[in-house]
């Protein structure tokens, strides 16, 4: 009867039982495929007692769920990612923040050069090249980076699988991973969730306050770009000049994971910016990819 399965008591009971999760309002009980096993005030289970279930993974002590909108099987897996297991690196430092945005705009941050020293001030433009490989993208960049005692010549490399989730390696100041994933809560805000993780120094407390500092930085600049973020258009095609980066490799690239004919409606051209609002609900047309998992409702 469409209450939610994670919210509410359960008087006298327990969220998960014998295999099942337990909804709060009538004690129905699913299991992990959406069919409903047990109903405690009833002997007959109505054979549309179903509720939808995602294919769901715990990888990079991460908890994933694939989201297909036209409900086809997962079609890649997502990597292993070494340093989560290494002793040499950390563990995560996790940042969250709940966006008024599209994940599409998030995504392009990457080959969106030009914005990095105009918004955020960084010394220079990053030197960006992008690969595409199915539904892989590479994106590698150097940077020059500040630090007390001069410039340091920097590194990013950004993998992206699918464009909700990624792993950025940062080379430079210090070695840094930063895991993101970005997850649709509604019609206008997505939920992003930043693991940081730094490969250790000398000691702790050096490790650490370097760490911390660099994290600062990478959240500083989030933080900047999300009054744009939440007071932007998606336009396309965009207009672009010589230096704005590989953003046409990376929006052929996107297209792949919307159901067919669905991108070209996100179209707004520039020329009636401002005059034309974007599709309001995301998951009309993402068309999959590996997210954090949202609650299933009943």
């Amino acid at each position: 009867m469409g209450a939610h399965l994670a919210k509410g008591k359960i008087h006298g009971g327990v969220r998960i039982k014998n295999g099942t999760i337990v909804c709060p309002f009538h004690q129905w009980q699913f299991d992990g495929n959406g069919n409903c096993k047990h109903i405690p005030y009833a002997e007959k289970i109505p054979p549309k007692a179903k509720i939808p279930s995602w294919y769901v993974v715990e990888k990079n002590r991460m908890v994933m769920a694939w989201n297909d909108i036209e409900g086809s099987a997962p079609e890649w897996d997502l990597p292993d990612i070494p340093e989560v297991e290494d002793d040499e690196w950390t563990d995560y430092e996790v940042r969250e923040w709940r966006i008024r945005t599209h994940n599409l705009d998030m995504a392009e941050n990457q080959v969106d050069v030009a914005h990095f020293q105009y918004l955020h001030g960084t010394q220079d433009y990053p030197r960006s090249e992008a690969e595409a490989d199915g539904h892989i993208l590479r994106v590698s960049s150097k940077a020059g980076m500040g630090t007390p005692r001069g410039d340091v010549e920097g590194g990013i490399v950004s993998t992206s699988y699918g464009f909700g989730f990624s792993t950025i390696r940062f080379s430079g100041i210090v070695d840094t991973m930063l895991v993101t994933s970005t997850t649709p809560v509604d019609g206008e805000y997505v939920h992003t969730r930043f693991c940081f993780m730094i490969k250790k120094l000398g000691g702790s407390d050096v490790t650490k306050g370097v760490g911390k500092a660099f994290i600062r930085e990478v959240t500083r600049q989030l933080e900047e770009d999300m009054p744009v973020w939440e007071n932007k258009v998606f336009v396309h095609p965009p207009v672009l000049c010589e230096g704005d980066g590989p953003v046409g490799i990376f929006r052929k690239w996107l297209k792949q994971f919307f159901p067919a004919g669905t991108f070209d409606k996100l179209n707004i051209q520039a020329n009636s910016y401002g005059a034309q609002q974007p599709p309001t609900h995301q998951s009309d047309y993402m068309k999959h990819d590996h997210t954090e998992p949202n609650i299933a409702k009943s």
